[in-house]
């Protein structure tokens, strides 16, 4: 894929229900296999978006049945971009509490958004065009391995 000139979209539509989780997670690891990537990363990927996809239906839509996620994957040349959407009303990151304060140690949630900023290259939360919260996470394309010569 690298070295690409046009950037290529898939759009998945997701209704709010908890079995999306996995459809999503499904999806990915299908998306970031095509792109190339080797399993370590795949995982990495797939598990990013899963936990991304909780955090829509969860604290963004609310799990309001009539509300949609959206992701794009987006093949750009040198990285995969994933663009999360959800249809709720949006937070800021500095209201999210740091999972790694002692206080918080024991929560049962908070991680997500660290374990994607720890698997992926890149990540931003914003707002949706529409509304929303939406998370932008990018992985590198890896890079072509030489072939070893035995001497």
């Amino acid at each position: 894929m690298a070295g690409a000139k046009v950037s290529k979209t898939v759009k998945v539509k997701l209704e709010t229900a908890w079995q999306t989780i996995d459809l999503a997670q499904a999806i990915t690891e299908r998306v970031a296999e095509s792109a190339g990537f080797e399993v370590d990363d795949i995982h990495k990927i797939a598990m990013s978006v899963r936990e991304g996809v909780i955090n829509a239906l969860h604290y963004g839509n609310r799990m309001q049945r009539g509300k949609s996620v959206f992701l794009d994957f987006v093949f750009e040349p040198e990285r995969l971009v994933i663009r999360m959407t959800d249809e709720g009303r949006g937070f800021e990151t500095a209201s999210v509490d740091n999972p790694l304060a002692e206080e918080n140690l024991l929560k049962t949630s908070g991680r997500g958004l660290l374990i994607v900023q720890a698997f992926m290259d890149d990540m931003r939360v914003g707002h949706g065009a529409n509304g929303g919260a939406e998370l932008m996470m990018a992985k590198l394309y890896p890079k072509p391995q030489p072939n070893s010569v035995e001497g």
